[in-house]
């Protein structure tokens, strides 16, 4: 098994085929239409290469292949154990720390992965680092402004508390409605499953 980090693209794969076998073509198809696309660049390209390290590395397997008309045969993968388990890990790591915001966005839309006590908890260790972080720049920003330094210096920082302030904020009412039960989770709802079925059905290729 290899020991080498998925990347962001890797995990929404896996995480695609814990939903069900698919084919690439189809991943790539659903991706977009949740508009994931804002999370990672989906290329072709970069997609296949992404399926074949997945593969390699014991995450997931090739499941069998189909033919529709004339068109080329698509090879449909299956989610193995490992894959599945490297899932959980992944969000568990990122989803209660700062230090990658970028697969922090990651983690948080596969935090459906996990279950909601545990999210909760995670996400509450992650408000404390943003706090801390808040706290620091804001020290920083009063005692700049005492000595003083022109605002116009400081418009950065400001910026930096406001989106901390913000983050904090959401993440707060977040875990708030998880703890009260108020939010879906883990199993999709009926209308997520007919949206996924209608991507899966439709054949614009």
């Amino acid at each position: 098994m290899s020991t080498r980090p998925v990347r962001p693209l890797g995990v929404m794969i896996l995480a695609l085929l814990r939903e069900r076998d698919m084919h690439p073509y189809e991943m790539m198809r659903l991706l977009r239409h949740r508009r994931e696309n804002r999370l990672v660049s989906i290329q072709n390209g970069t997609f296949y290469n992404q399926i074949a390290g997945l593969v390699r590395d014991g995450w997931i397997a090739e499941a069998g292949t189909d033919r529709e008309g004339n068109r080329p045969e698509r090879t449909t993968y299956t989610l193995l154990p490992a894959g599945a388990a490297e899932i959980v890990s992944w969000v568990r790591e990122r989803l209660g720390s700062t230090d990658r915001p970028d697969e922090f966005a990651v983690a948080l839309a596969e935090a459906h992965n996990l279950p909601r006590e545990e999210v909760v908890v995670l996400l509450r260790q992650r408000v404390d680092q943003l706090a801390t972080l808040r706290d620091e720049y804001q020290g920083g920003y009063t005692g700049a402004l005492a000595k003083p330094v022109d605002r116009q210096y400081l418009v950065e920082l400001q910026r930096a508390i406001a989106l901390l302030n913000a983050d904090i904020e959401f993440t707060e009412s977040l875990c708030a409605d998880l703890a009260a039960g108020a939010l879906q989770w883990g199993e999709p709802s009926e209308s997520h499953r007919a949206s996924q079925h209608f991507i899966a059905g439709k054949d614009d290729a």
